[in-house]
């Protein structure tokens, strides 16, 4: 080993220890000790204080242990790529890891396949390299909204982010351990733990024909650099046009089965992030399912990002409005901007497009012709034909909400 690789993985290791000692500090302290900003956000019990983690700029805290946090709003002006400083964070477990050594980690393939391997981080890069901008969104995103309120952590719509994730096909690794004949599944689990025996593991399961249709893949870099320690680093499986809870963090086993996926582990995906299973997705409001199925692609959506509800535009002067589009992999066919609360829609021209799975930036000019209040809303329409609703539907965990975005502005 030479002496600037010594160097370099001595400098990274110094850098885990010191990170670890941050998280360790910082879930053992009291919350307000650490805050030094709030944001508020437009629903009840929405005041989230503003934090720095490592690795990390200030984001809304929605919890200490396990650390989750929130982007601010506002980042999403700031380009079509959330900047890795400012993407959210969601943990499910609160047994995380704290320091990761990128020398002894090993990514293990086991179950129904004729190779069982254990591989490192040089040996996955040796295997090929897939690139794709893909939108990671909660399966809870703007679950705050929701009413009647729902159970689960009050987030706002910033728990989502779009990036660059270059890593090895999922399906290049699963081909090298050999899958065998009668496989159904293949589950992915990571270093992050139950804390307690009786809850259980964090434990995703993609169908064969997903994982082998090329889109999933094995990632180590985000927007160009190493994934941040609180979104997966060393390795992160990264599920283009599906909700954040497949894409499992910190990987560190795939498992090939050839049954059903059964058991106290199989809770993530036989219990939880699961939706009524009817035409609307939804139920009426404060009841239950009957018959439920898993969370899985994403749902056409569309925000203003340079705007705030409440703004003041000047009468009869160019206002400039901007945002984001996304779904789950169809691509986005267009955006509409209604300047009177929905009565009528102004096609808004989209910007350079950076893959069917990333966020599609828009723009439109316009100019205010009578003073007083206007009400903005933005509407997307997928290439696969999916428009976004104009009014919200409900289920009991308030998931993948996509009702069409409104905001208020004063004319003066």
């Amino acid at each position: 080993m030479n002496k600037y690789k010594q160097e370099l993985i001595s400098q990274r290791r110094q850098f885990l220890r010191q990170a670890g000692a941050s998280l360790v500090g910082m879930m053992s302290l009291s919350t307000k000790s650490w805050a030094t900003a709030m944001n508020n956000l437009s629903f009840k019990n929405g005041e989230r204080e503003l934090i720095a983690y490592p690795q990390k700029r200030k984001l809304m805290r929605i919890s200490t242990r396990p650390p989750n946090l929130e982007t601010p709003f506002e980042v999403f002006n700031e380009g079509v790529l959330t900047p890795n400083n400012a993407f959210f964070v969601r943990y499910s477990l609160a047994g995380i890891p704290l320091s990761i050594d990128p020398e002894s980690y090993r990514l293990n393939i086991l179950g129904h396949i004729d190779r069982p391997l254990s591989l490192s981080l040089g040996d996955l890069k040796s295997m090929g390299k897939a690139e794709v901008v893909a939108v990671n969104q909660c399966a809870g995103n703007s679950r705050g909204y929701a009413s009647p309120r729902v159970f689960g952590a009050q987030v706002g719509n910033g728990s989502m982010g779009n990036a660059r994730w270059v890593g090895v096909p999922l399906k290049s690794v699963l081909e090298k351990a050999g899958i065998k004949s009668g496989a159904t599944l293949i589950t992915f689990n990571g270093l992050d733990k139950p804390v307690l025996p009786e809850t259980p593991d964090f434990i995703k399961a993609l169908t064969i024909e997903h994982a082998m249709n090329g889109e999933p893949i094995l990632a180590w870099e985000m927007n160009g650099e190493e994934i941040p320690f609180l979104n997966g680093y060393p390795l992160k499986l990264v599920v283009p046009g599906y909700f954040g809870t497949y894409w499992v963090k910190h990987l560190s086993e795939i498992t090939v089965i050839d049954k059903a996926f059964e058991g106290h582990d199989s809770f993530f995906m036989n219990k939880g992030y699961r939706i009524p299973d009817n035409e609307c997705l939804c139920v009426p409001p404060g009841t239950s399912a009957s018959k439920t199925k898993e969370i899985s692609r994403l749902k056409v959506r569309s925000f203003i990002t340079n705007l705030k509800s409440g703004q003041q535009v000047k009468f009869d002067q160019l206002v400039k409005i901007k945002g984001i589009a996304f779904d789950g992999g169809s691509g986005i066919k267009q955006v509409d901007l209604s300047q009177d609360g929905g009565l009528t829609w102004n096609a808004t021209s989209l910007a350079k497009d950076l893959g069917r799975f990333s966020f599609r930036e828009w723009h439109l000019d316009f100019i205010p012709k009578r003073k007083g209040g206007i009400t903005l809303m933005v509407r997307a329409t997928s290439n696969g034909g999916e428009v976004q609703p104009m009014t919200a539907t409900w289920n009991p965990a308030g998931y993948q909400r996509n009702v069409i975005e409104f905001m208020e502005l004063l004319v003066v």
